[in-house]
């Protein structure tokens, strides 16, 4: 069932089988994109818990593939175990496996699928010299992981020393933190629902960060440091443009807990489907980790 492209299609099957499966699974619509694909929770449990998202970027979409088949472990240990389901009943589990469908849809087939940004996606490209299939922006060209409202002028002045002004196939901030439907999505069920804790997969480096400024929870090295003992992945900082601007750095400024930002895999974006079965075995690990330490 998890193999090949991760596209929005496969999403929607996948989405399909899982609720036929596992009615228990609540699905939300937090938002719609500007070309009016949905941007989609599912919660297991009690939603004061743990919040889990992927695809922030196009080229990364193997990490909605992580994510759902996360969903889909879970909702068998819950459907099964008696002591997991009164757990995660307390302390649930929320996933956002595709915060960025439009661009994901964008690097597997192009600025046709960008409907009425098409033009903007296409002249994007151009300016960049770079083929479609390195997008990682939304259909607006901004990149989501330097919307958030974290350090974000600071990463703003950081942009524009690397010549980054305006749309682009990445690294753009957007006009403002929180200009875009898939940040705001995000911002706006954080600040309704009391998550404990959450995290971001992207691609690639198997790394795991952790902390961002003085509101990093005391608890968060060591939470990172039992997740690379299981995983073999290692505690990392991001570098240059990528310091600021993300969802683990918004929510950890935000709340003060703890949020972690996965570096999924090794190679170059996008990683090969084929990867998927030995990587996630790793994933598997950590995010359990985190559910299983958040639901006690």
């Amino acid at each position: 069932m998890y193999s090949g492209e991760f596209d929005v299609n496969a999403c929607l099957e996948y989405e399909q089988s899982l609720l036929e499966k596992f009615p228990f699974i609540k699905r939300k619509v937090l938002a719609k994109t500007v070309c009016q694909r949905d941007i989609t929770a599912y919660t297991v449990g009690n939603e004061n818990g743990v919040l889990m998202c992927g695809a922030f970027h196009g080229m990364e979409r193997i990490t909605s593939q992580m994510l759902y088949k996360f969903l889909e472990d879970v909702c068998l240990r819950y459907d099964t175990n008696i002591r997991i389901k009164r757990a995660l009943l307390k302390c649930g589990l929320t996933v956002v496996p595709m915060v960025n469908p439009d661009g994901v849809q964008i690097s597997i087939y192009g600025e046709k699928t960008a409907g009425c940004y098409k033009s903007l996606v296409n002249q994007s490209l151009k300016r960049a010299k770079a083929n479609h299939k390195s997008w990682q922006a939304n259909a607006r060209g901004v990149d989501i992981n330097h919307n958030f409202d974290a350090g974000y002028n600071e990463v703003k002045e950081r942009e524009i020393q690397m010549g980054i002004k305006s749309p682009a196939p990445t690294r753009y901030g957007g006009e403002f933190a929180e200009s875009e439907r898939e940040t705001q999505a995000l911002c706006t069920l954080c600040r309704k629902v009391d998550f404990k804790c959450a995290v971001a997969l992207h691609t690639q480096g198997r790394e795991i960060y952790y902390d961002f400024g003085e509101n990093t929870n005391p608890k968060s090295l060591a939470i990172a440091k039992a997740m690379a003992r299981l995983s073999g992945y290692k505690v990392a900082f991001p570098q240059g443009i990528a310091v600021g601007g993300g969802f683990k750095d918004w929510f950890i400024d935000c709340f003060g807990r703890p949020a972690f930002t996965l570096e999924i895999g090794k190679g170059e974006n996008p990683l090969e489907p084929e990867i998927f079965d030995c990587e996630y075995k790793e994933v598997f690990k950590m995010l359990w980790y985190l559910l299983s330490i958040s639901t006690k």
